[in-house]
């Protein structure tokens, strides 16, 4: 194990993917997070020593140098859905992005791979999609070489998409969606993971990647396919732009007045300006093909990690087992 990297954000849903990979291929690796107690769980990622959780805040220079220090490569896979504290969009996203990526350049690191996002724009009215193009820009002003991967939705058994609206149908009958005809092309979360090690191994060419899976679904019909996984049936109730647009407006207005005591995690203005449009990766755009990648379909995974939200959980297919062979007999 003579090969170092370091994946900031390596605890987290697709981080922790890309360290238990980087593990496998015989790496060492420092996962760089702000909360390393928290993060233990990666260290039975490879045998004693070799996976580590560090300290790094990505808004601070040291600390970011001190987790780059002597790796042959990095991976920067932390973003935010929505600001909360001292971690706004263009801190986390722009600023931090192109600290690590000068740094990584200051400290001769071979391999630099940025994790962004379908639909980074630096035209946008999106925060969140403007400071991801912006955020690219700084990482190629400092490390030309570098690698830029643009995932769509990711889905997997940590995720906070299917899951968050699976979680919704326990408790009441009305499933709101928010631009219920706006198209995704989700991407498993481990083809992404391996998209990244594949970059870090030298085996991609630099350059912008966009990753999405198989199928291109628009919002309402991702929710009726997770309905059907879990065995429930919820009105989806199409929620147009400008009422959610006040919505997102009332519940930041709580968190600013709260003082961030009580956090928007539910839907804010940039997330209603977000979903205004198509998060599918464009014509003519390197993905997964062209690495060589067959993507994982949707079909293939859910049902593995959303059976927990079915009304029987566990035993639902014990159950419609049971009535299949009553209605035979009968």
């Amino acid at each position: 194990m003579t090969k170092l990297v370091t994946i900031f954000g390596g605890s987290g849903f697709v981080g922790r993917y890309i360290a238990r990979r980087m593990a496998r291929e015989g790496w060492r690796v420092r996962v760089a997070v702000r909360r390393p107690t928290e993060a233990n769980f990666v260290r039975t990622y490879g045998v004693v020593g070799q996976v580590e959780p560090i300290f790094a805040n990505i808004r601070d220079d040291d600390s970011v140098r001190a987790a780059i220090h002597g790796a042959d490569a990095v991976v920067n896979c932390v973003g935010i859905l929505s600001e909360r504290g001292k971690n706004k969009f263009d801190t986390v996203q722009h600023e931090g992005a192109g600290r690590v990526a000068r740094i990584a350049a200051e400290e001769s690191v071979k391999t630099l791979v940025q994790m962004s996002a379908i639909g980074a724009n630096s035209e946008s009215s999106s925060k969140y999609a403007r400071t991801k193009a912006l955020g690219e820009a700084a990482v190629l002003e400092a490390f030309p070489g570098a690698i830029i991967l643009r995932p769509s939705i990711i889905f997997g058994p940590e995720d906070e998409f299917f899951n968050r609206f699976a979680k919704m149908t326990r408790t009441g009958y009305i499933l709101p969606v928010v631009g219920g005809s706006t198209r995704f092309q989700p991407v498993y979360v481990d083809d992404v993971a391996q998209v990244a090690v594949k970059s870090v191994l030298g085996e991609v060419e630099p350059g912008t990647y966009e990753l999405g899976g198989p199928d291109v679904r628009t919002f309402r019909q991702l929710m009726e396919q997770m309905l059907t996984v879990i065995r429930r049936r919820r009105l989806i109730l199409n929620v147009p732009f400008w009422i959610a647009g006040i919505m997102g407006t009332v519940l930041d207005a709580v968190q600013t007045l709260t003082g961030g005591l009580i956090h928007n995690s539910l839907l804010t203005r940039d997330q209603v300006r977000n979903l205004r449009h198509d998060n599918v990766i464009c014509s003519g755009c390197k993905g997964l093909d062209e690495l060589g990648i067959d993507p994982t379909g949707m079909d293939a995974v859910l049902d593995d990690y959303l059976w927990p939200y079915r009304p029987s959980g566990q035993y639902a297919k014990i159950k419609e087992s049971a009535q299949h062979l009553a209605e035979e007999d009968i």
